[in-house]
């Protein structure tokens, strides 16, 4: 990590990957699913020194990493296995009389060489499972981890360099400036997942040499608590939502909306909740995740001095504590922050929780809490308590990436609905087909018969009035 490779290494690992997949290897269905295979193999392999890794860079434990790192690889590494037959066919569509003798087809291929970027939350999730797709659809990979995590980012370049030849699959190591160099080369596609402002930069980029990107991105994402919500179960899973990974998940709920009527309920609910998963001393669990890096713990602590001082209006009501020499930072309530703070108006990527409340004296509780969604970013993920039809009807109303009713994160476990944002929560899906379609073109094939040839399209298009008719 720390001898960073040059913009000439960066180039030569780009055009040999380019090369490669001009020879053809990759079209061939059964070499892919070889691949896929390969990759598995690889992740059964390399697993314990994941974990460790892991432990080691974010104090995640083996049984989280196995559910929301490891598992998710392979279970997405099987789904591709299963069905890339069946995605992959030529497919032939219907034909309108008016192209007469022809028939339509439909041909999947790779769009070539691309570029994959991941964060450091969910490192190995987040890397891999983008490159199943790309194995899948036949494309090369460059994969490029985040630096903040460098024990994960390490195991998997060494476990990619032991699986795959760095012509078809490699990993290139460092930070900002190998970045720059990454996104000035060529590539056929970019998947991005990170922050919105980052975004930005990759598109912008992309944009020089009209490079389709998929951007997973992030944002506030709201969690709504109605009157008519179960409290209880709606703060464990709200407060299981909130701890996971400490908080530093893209679809985590950001901030709560609530009714006025339930407030202290689960407020008192959601600390039962937390002694309940985490232990008296949650800052002793192992299962309990740490923030990344100093820089990060600093951000998010800020947010609770500010409302310790304060300094945006906020009253701490839940936790508050956190310890500089471990990264740690205990689940915290804040309520009534102003909305023009800095919890209110940037991704809090950590377990600190804003609560809005709202009650029903000036209009109806989902009037209010939709508009207060709808004038912000459309979110990458949206949460409701309540009941089922009063959340459809306001997932009706609003946009987000993702939703669940009495839930949360669990829409992302699902492969075979497509995970993806919107607006400023970021554009395109993965996951399953989508994952396969996403690395792909879909390209219009017409085959057209030779037994005849219909006068009607040539000049001077004679008998036009029966064209007209047809057409």
């Amino acid at each position: 990590m720390e001898n960073q490779p040059s913009t000439q290494s960066i180039a030569k690992a780009t055009a040999a990957q380019r090369k490669f997949f001009a020879t053809g290897t990759t079209l061939d269905l059964r070499w892919r699913k070889k691949q896929l295979h390969l990759l598995l193999q690889a992740l059964e392999k390399w697993e314990q020194p994941l974990y460790d890794a892991i432990w080691k860079d974010l104090h995640k434990s083996c049984e989280e990493a196995f559910m929301t790192e490891t598992s998710i690889v392979k279970g997405e590494i099987h789904a591709h296995l299963r069905h890339l037959g069946q995605w992959a066919r030529k497919r032939k569509i219907c034909t309108p009389l008016k192209l007469f003798p022809s028939q339509s087809y439909i041909v999947k291929e790779p769009l070539g060489c691309s570029l994959i970027i991941a964060p450091w939350n969910y490192p190995i999730q987040l890397l891999l499972n983008p490159l199943v797709g790309a194995i899948s659809s036949g494309c090369t990979a460059i994969l490029k981890p985040s630096p903040y995590v460098p024990e994960v980012s390490q195991v998997i370049a060494d476990m990619i360099a032991d699986t795959f030849p760095p012509e078809y699959v490699t990993v290139i190591q460092g930070h900002r400036e190998v970045n720059e160099a990454l996104l000035a080369e060529r590539f056929d596609l970019i998947f991005f997942t990170g922050s919105p402002s980052l975004g930005r930069t990759v598109m912008e980029a992309a944009s020089r040499n009209l490079t389709p990107v998929i951007l997973e991105l992030g944002g506030k994402s709201p969690c709504i608590i109605d009157k008519e919500a179960d409290i209880a179960l709606a703060a464990r899973r709200i407060a299981w939502g909130k701890t996971l990974n400490s908080g530093q998940t893209c679809i985590a709920p950001d901030y709560i909306l609530i009714h006025s009527d339930v407030k202290a309920a689960f407020i008192k609910a959601f600390g039962k909740a937390v002694q309940e998963m985490h232990g008296s001393d949650i800052q002793k669990d192992r299962h309990y995740v740490r923030m990344v890096n100093d820089r990060a713990f600093e951000r998010v602590c800020g947010y609770i001095e500010a409302a310790r001082n304060g300094q945006d209006g906020g009253i701490i009501v839940y936790g508050g504590h956190h310890d500089a020499a471990e990264r740690f930072i205990e689940p915290t309530l804040i309520d009534s922050p102003s909305l023009f703070s800095p919890v209110m108006t940037e991704e809090i990527f950590g377990p600190v929780f804003p609560i809005i409340t709202f009650d029903e004296a000036d209009g109806s509780f989902k009037d209010k809490v939709t508009d207060f969604v709808n004038a912000r970013e459309k979110p990458l993920a949206f949460y409701w308590f309540g009941r089922k039809k009063d959340g459809w009807d306001v997932i009706r109303r609003t946009s987000s990436g993702g939703a669940c009713i009495n839930d949360v994160i669990m829409h992302i476990a699902n492969e075979n609905v497509p995970f993806g944002g919107v607006g400023n929560s970021g554009m395109g899906h993965y996951h399953k087909r989508e994952s396969f379609e996403a690395f792909s073109h879909s390209r219009s094939v017409i085959v057209t018969g030779t037994w005849i040839d219909l006068p009607f399209r040539y000049m001077p298009y004679k008998m036009f009035s029966l064209v007209k008719k047809i057409l």
